[in-house]
């Protein structure tokens, strides 16, 4: 108990690092989890601090033991299976992650988010608070982060600032989910239009399946701010089918929801951006995590999940 105590000394709001793997072995050695990587001459061992990781993400060509699972569990990491490159996931339970079961959740988040969640009023209340949350948090982070803002990413820029207020007096006038979701996907559009042309990136279609850098790059990204979402909802105790917009085919969908709380914000700009700059896979995600640490990106999904959990039926009741 005080080893499993040691491990979770770190709040999962506070965690530095995601990690993706491919080509190697994850273990456990002399109390510590390890991957190994096989080279011509010898193996070499890196260690993976688990006590400040909130997700991992195993790729191609990994294997991982019993024992470097159940010390992932204790340290709260939830793990997910993926395809090269950290996309797609290929294979987790609760929908997006396998997440530790050994121990007790909150239920107060959960009580919480059950009292509106079946009233479909409430639930697009719930929606909008994430929406205006969402275009918060992009214009705290392109109003203050100099090097988006050297890149031409600034929220004060007419085309931004448009935007945005248009996109926030339709959030209060829409009438059902599904009209919120194609207004947010109008925006999203308007973002890449502006990110590509601010980027010299040319002509640019959002396709998942399309092989272009920009595209790419946009898929590793998302699944990353997946992984901190689905840490979010875990450790809320949260279950992740429980989604206020996404969810109608999907039934981990909330975990889209609290993602899109910062997708906007820091994936989409450095996916365009690195693009520009050629940088690899592993450079990009070095990017993204760093946005992550400096924007307190998973501090955000927190307190914005759990104000939505505790407060919508009051927000609801003044309206």
């Amino acid at each position: 108990m005080e080893q499993m105590t040691d491990l979770k000394a770190i709040l999962h709001s506070k965690r530095a690092n995601i990690y993706y793997l491919e080509k190697c072995r994850v273990m456990q050695k002399d109390g510590r989890v390890l991957y190994l990587t096989e080279a011509k001459n010898e193996n070499q061992y890196w260690n993976i601090p688990i006590a400040n990781t909130t997700c991992l993400l195993l790729g191609t060509g990994t294997s991982i033991t019993q024992a470097a699972m159940r010390m992932l569990a204790q340290a709260g990491v939830l793990v997910g299976f993926c395809g090269g490159g950290g996309t797609p996931l290929l294979m987790a339970n609760e929908i997006e992650w396998l997440t530790p079961q050994s121990e007790y959740r909150p239920t107060e988040y959960l009580q919480g988010w059950m009292q509106f969640w079946f009233d479909d009023h409430k639930r697009l209340q719930a929606a909008r608070q994430f929406q205006y949350a969402r275009i918060r948090f992009l214009r705290q982070v392109w109003r203050k982060d100099r090097d988006l803002k050297t890149e031409g990413f600034d929220s004060s820029h007419s085309d931004i600032e448009q935007a945005l207020n248009h996109f926030e007096q339709k959030i209060q006038s829409v009438r059902k989910v599904s009209d919120l979701l194609q207004t947010e996907a109008l925006l999203t559009k308007q973002l890449y239009k502006f990110a590509a042309r601010h980027t010299g990136y040319g002509d640019f279609t959002r396709e998942r399946e399309a092989v272009d850098i920009a595209n790419t790059f946009l898929n590793h990204g998302n699944y990353l701010a997946y992984g901190l979402a689905a840490t979010a909802l875990w450790v809320l105790g949260i279950p992740h089918g429980f989604a206020v917009m996404h969810g109608k085919t999907r039934r981990g969908a909330l975990v889209f929801d609290i993602a899109d709380l910062i997708k906007d914000a820091l994936i989409l700009p450095w996916a365009f951006i690195c693009a520009k700059e050629n940088m690899s896979e592993q450079e990009f995600r070095q990017q993204c995590l760093q946005a992550f640490t400096d924007h307190k990106a998973l501090e955000h999904m927190f307190n914005e999940t759990k104000n939505v959990a505790l407060t919508t039926e009051w927000q609801e009741s003044q309206s």
